[in-house]
């Protein structure tokens, strides 16, 4: 089994940039299943629409996974309760719409995703290694290869969970930070692991806003309003391959390249 998975898909220049990449890249890669975190998808680079999504299903993504931006758009609530391909993180309130893993089928078998937010430097959350448990003790009677989005800030709680689940869910992907990190490995019982997978979004800003904007807040301290930046674009993502029987990671390759799109 190849998952490839996609980082954090920052506005129009992350959604045209998976348009381009993703078809050939599926091929490239002999991909089994492709996922993305789209927390991030919309035109203001904060949360996502129907629109965005729909974009996203038809350049290839199987299932987009979310954040602390979750919420941003309208229509969302809408969108969470009408696609099963979505998936919010585990961790937010039982009552709040929509699904925090689902099971996916693909030529290969089944594939669970796990999406689930850190609590250091983020919002007021459950504790996302309880709920970690729960929706790994649901999967695991349904399929043994388990992908688990840990969106999070601090690289400690994301490597944190990938120990506490080490031998019991396929891989552990981070995601938020936007920056791709060099630190991809296999645990002793067989859980893969990234700090960040990246970003898929503007190249020539500060982690996908412009840079204009953000040298202002730094030098001024007072308030500005988020634009995403143009220019460039960047694809960052990981290709997993998972031992198809024992749902353990067997190889990581990062990706990363830089377009114009």
């Amino acid at each position: 089994m190849k998952a490839l998975f996609i980082g954090d898909v920052f506005g129009d220049l992350g959604r045209k940039a998976v348009g381009v990449l993703l078809p050939g890249m599926r091929e490239e890669y002999e991909a089994d299943i492709v996922l993305a975190n789209c927390e991030n998808a919309s035109s203001k680079g904060s949360g996502i629409s129907s629109n965005n999504a729909k974009e996203l299903f038809e350049s290839g993504v199987d299932v987009i996974t979310m954040g602390n931006h979750c919420w941003r758009n309208n229509d969302v609530v809408a969108l969470m309760e009408d696609c099963d391909r979505i998936v919010r993180p585990a961790n937010y309130p039982s009552e709040s719409p929509g699904t925090g893993s689902v099971v996916i089928e693909t030529g290969r078998g089944n594939v669970g995703v796990i999406n689930v937010l850190g609590r250091i430097f983020m919002d007021c959350v459950d504790c996302p290694f309880k709920a970690v448990e729960r929706e790994i003790g649901a999967l695991s009677n349904l399929t043994n290869i388990i992908i688990i989005d840990m969106h999070a800030e601090a690289s400690s709680e994301k490597c944190a969970m990938a120990h506490y689940v080490d031998g019991r869910a396929s891989f552990v992907a981070g995601t938020h930070t936007h920056v791709q990190t060099a630190d991809e490995r296999i645990f002793p019982q067989g859980t893969g692991f990234i700090t960040d997978i990246g970003m898929t979004g503007p190249h020539d800003g500060v982690i996908g806003i412009d840079k204009n904007i953000i040298l202002k807040k730094f030098i001024r301290v007072m308030p500005v309003r988020f634009d995403p930046a143009k220019g460039r674009a960047q694809f960052n993502a990981v290709v997993v391959d998972i031992d198809d029987v024992m749902g353990k990671t067997i190889d990581i390759v990062r990706i990363s390249k830089v377009l114009t799109v």
